[in-house]
């Protein structure tokens, strides 16, 4: 290791430790945290549950479901599952806050909107939207639940912002089931891909932005791609690694005199990649590493792109992202873009990195804040452990905001408005109506695992009894 990444890995490894003042008062900011919340709960007397709940999500409990957390807090466990499973509170209106919160704390006029499949690997068929799909966490096709994540990625920090269950056609079409698992009569089959625009045109205002990246999954029909430019939205999405491409910036074949002048051929994107000459690619050093630089290479070039039943959609942008691997070899992703050729590469790896921000974020979310350690089964149980996990994680990430901020002699109170004010103005300072009016201190913590203790958890519920 080269004398200034190690001197990195110094300086990393000493922003990693906790320092005792950093949890100081965490269990009222906390409490003030969670108020703009809870106050959006439309069934009275579920605040103090709701607390305990996060609390709970927050804590060090092996297994954060419903039962463990009642116990957490010395209670019988049947009124927390009621909490979680049947009682009658609105999730959206929480989710809504969120999104504003975030907006107004991140925002920033480039920012990223991400979309991510994520699986719950299960057992049996009774759980709300479970059947043998493709899982990703398993990394083979399994029973599992789907939930579809929106994520928010800027240069401050990248958060959970809003999700939608994947309801296969199966269970929309099944009466029985979707009687026993209290699904909505108004909740009709959808694709993953429109679940994705369902959530852009709910909370995209919130939430300032120039991109839209995600998975090869979403950026595989070509139909979702002309949804985001009729939109006004630029996208970045990755595609598989067979998407077939015609280098428009290619020299044509030699014109041999009879029938139609020949065409560059439509070839594999991966393919299109192996035969580029080293000078094609663009290295830029993207953000620190663990270790050393996180160093990618891009190659951009236009094309037309065959991506649904091997038609061509307009012209569109390659953009290639390649890694290097400790082991030598090359780690790709492969996307279409219908931004300029122009764009710098820089922007185009900035970008192209954050579909990776937010995996790590649902890694948080399940390691950390309890995103999968629900055992309900019904809708309206599953929208409401998802909602208050995405919650906890928020608290994360202010957390550790806040203990950069303390690095910095930063520490108070922090305007977020004034904190970024080029977010506001490209929102005509929308978010205030809600975030601001909470004077939240916005608080947040030295590293992400900032799990509350059981003896504080225990505390918090004390406290907010």
């Amino acid at each position: 290791m080269e004398r200034r990444f190690a001197k990195r890995l110094e300086q990393l490894e000493a922003d990693a430790e906790l320092r005792p003042q950093l949890l100081k008062g965490l269990l009222p900011r906390l409490e003030r945290f969670l108020q703009p919340f809870t106050d959006r709960l439309q069934a009275g007397g579920l605040q103090d549950t709701a607390q305990k709940y996060v609390a709970g999500l927050l804590s060090d409990v092996p297994r954060k479901n419903a039962e463990s957390i009642a116990y957490l807090h010395d209670q019988g466990r049947q009124n927390m599952q009621k909490f979680v499973g049947q009682a009658a509170w609105s999730h959206p209106p929480l989710l809504e806050e969120l999104a504003q919160q975030v907006g107004a704390e991140l925002g920033e006029a480039d920012g990223v909107l991400v979309f991510d499949p994520s699986a719950f690997p299960k057992c049996g068929t009774a759980s709300v939207g479970v059947q043998r799909q493709w899982c990703g966490r398993l990394g083979k096709v399994d029973n599992c639940q789907v939930g579809v994540y929106l994520g928010y990625v800027t240069r401050r920090e990248h958060a959970l912002v809003n999700f939608r269950l994947y309801l296969p056609q199966s269970w929309a079409k099944d009466k029985k089931r979707r009687s026993k698992a209290g699904i909505p009569p108004e909740v009709r089959f959808r694709t993953r891909h429109q679940l994705a625009l369902d959530m852009l045109d709910e909370h995209g205002a919130w939430l300032p932005h120039a991109w839209i990246t995600g998975d090869d999954e979403m950026g595989r029909p070509m139909w979702f791609r002309q949804a985001l430019q009729q939109r006004h939205e630029r996208y970045l999405l990755r595609v598989p690694s067979n998407t077939l491409v015609r280098d428009l910036q290619a020299p044509a074949p030699p014109y041999r005199g009879r029938g139609k002048r020949p065409q560059v051929l439509f070839v594999r994107v991966d393919h299109w990649a192996q035969a580029l000459a080293a000078e094609a690619w663009t290295t830029i050093e993207v953000r620190d590493g663990e270790k050393e630089p996180l160093v990618v290479q891009v190659a951009i070039t236009r094309v037309l792109a065959k991506t649904d039943r091997r038609r061509a959609c307009g012209e569109e942008t390659l953009v290639i992202l390649r890694r290097l691997q400790a082991d030598g070899s090359w780690e790709h992703d492969y996307c279409l873009s219908n931004g300029s050729v122009e764009i710098a590469p820089a922007e185009w790896a900035r970008v192209g990195r954050a579909e990776h921000r937010i995996e790590d974020c649902l890694k948080r979310a399940k390691g950390e804040a309890g995103l999968a350690d629900y055992e309900v089964r019904t809708w309206s149980g599953w929208h409401h452990h998802q909602t208050l996990a995405l919650i906890a994680t928020w608290f994360l990430v202010k957390e550790t905001r806040r203990g950069k901020k303390m690095d910095t002699g930063l520490d108070g109170a922090a305007a977020c408005y004034s904190d970024c004010p080029a977010a506001a103005s490209a929102a005509g300072g929308r978010w205030t109506r809600s975030y601001l009016s909470h004077g939240d201190p916005s608080p947040s913590a030295q590293r992400a695992n900032t799990l509350l203790p059981l003896e504080e958890a225990q505390t918090l519920a004390a406290a907010t009894a």
